[in-house]
């Protein structure tokens, strides 16, 4: 079966998850696709396949010959839910190149979507514009399901042991929080959760959020002056204090960014909800520190406890542990040329499982899945990505 075959059975669970929940898995609707993917597994001939009690799907390949790394491969089951995901509608489109017309009308022109004319002479699966894809990450999902088809079905492809996980969450930030390294048994892995065909990704962002809670008080407009203290206000204020140039739609390769993704206020309360990135430790610590200093001058210009602030380290740039280990790397890389692509090492402009894992002593590069447009209406895959990165996966693993 081909990759995409495997990702349109896929793309029909819906598994968005939601930061809102406190449960593992955030959603239960994710815990369908870990079932179906076990079964699948097993049927494949990889007879230790499970679910843990969280959600995690693991299996292991044994290997056909010795002296060979352990090789972890690595996807997400879950979807952002920040637009519908469910009822996905895809439709396979010769694509001849210039504007791309949706079912439900929407236009992708190639002139505001990077990535879409050099998809041209390709299949691609698109949605009907309502909802997302799912490329991000079944794409990854189907991709190693077919590598594991290919090397179970042909024995005389030589390698050595493969550990296979399908995590949670990942889109929460919390795919790492329950993985099990140790019983993975993996030297290495890779994550498969990336965009073009080529890239494989070990530096990502150093990333924290920031959460401000003002406190204001209330009075009645017509008498206000000298008593009210409005917060949704005083959020505006304080949101002003920031670069208004280092934001995400602003910003592109190593440029960090602070980026208010949520408001919700009153004149008695708003919460300001910030996540902060950049690539380097040194600038990250500054963005931090400005965070803190932005809450000080608004305690001094109103009062003290005005302002609150929580601030939490989310992950780590993994380059510095990557870096002690690159010839995981230079393996990738072989493995791009092996099926006539050449890689391209580029910086995730976001996180992945993979920093995580790395810090966890688990090393772990993030390789590309073929997607674009991830976490939108406008998501698509190109059949043809699909099946050099199944191949690709299995030059990945093949005995050096």
């Amino acid at each position: 079966m081909r990759a995409y075959e495997r990702f349109l059975r896929y793309i029909a669970y819906d598994t968005a998850s939601d930061a809102a929940s406190q449960t593992c898995p955030s959603t239960s609707k994710q815990l369908a696709l870990a079932r179906a993917l076990v079964k699948e597994l097993q049927a494949l001939g990889l007879a230790d396949a499970r679910m843990d009690e969280w959600g995690y799907v693991y299996a292991s390949l044994p290997a056909n010959c010795a002296g060979q790394d352990v090789i972890g491969l690595i996807a997400h089951m879950d979807t952002v839910d920040v637009v519908p995901s469910d009822n996905v509608r895809p439709s396979l489109v010769p694509y001849k190149g210039g504007p791309l017309v949706l079912q439900n009308g929407d236009v992708l022109d190639p002139q505001h979507c990077p990535g879409l004319a050099a998809r041209a002479g390709k299949t691609l699966i698109v949605t009907d514009g309502n909802t997302l894809l799912g490329a991000d990450d079944k794409a990854g999902v189907a991709e190693i399901m077919t590598a594991l088809e290919t090397l179970s079905r042909d024995p005389s492809i030589p390698h050595g042991a493969v550990k296979v996980a399908f995590t949670p969450d990942e889109e929460i930030g919390r795919g790492a929080d329950r993985f099990d390294v140790a019983a993975f048994g993996a030297d290495f892995a890779y994550t498969v959760d990336g965009g073009d065909v080529g890239g494989i990704e070990f530096e990502n962002f150093n990333a924290a959020s920031a959460i401000y809670t003002i406190h204001g008080v209330s009075a009645h407009p017509g008498s206000a002056k000298g008593l009210m203290v409005n917060a949704n206000s005083v959020a505006c204020e304080l949101n002003a204090l920031f670069p208004p140039d280092e934001v995400p739609e602003r910003t592109e390769g190593y440029e960090g960014f602070f980026h208010l993704c949520d408001l919700n206020g009153s004149v008695e309360t708003c919460v300001m909800h910030y996540i902060i990135r950049d690539h380097d430790r040194g600038r990250f610590e500054e963005r931090k520190r400005l965070c803190a200093d932005i809450a000080a001058q608004m305690n001094a210009r109103y009062k003290e406890g005005t302002v609150e602030l929580r601030l939490v380290d989310s992950y780590y740039n993994m380059r510095q542990i990557v870096e002690e280990r690159m010839d995981v790397v230079l393996r990738a890389e072989a493995a791009y040329r092996a099926v006539g692509v050449e890689p391209v090492r580029e910086p995730i402009r976001g996180g992945t499982d993979g920093s995580r894992l790395s810090f966890m002593g688990l090393p772990c590069p993030n390789l590309a899945t073929g997607g674009l447009n991830a976490h939108g209406r406008h998501e698509l895959i190109a059949v043809e990505d699909m099946d050099v990165m199944s191949k690709m996966l299995v030059h990945l693993v093949t005995a050096r």
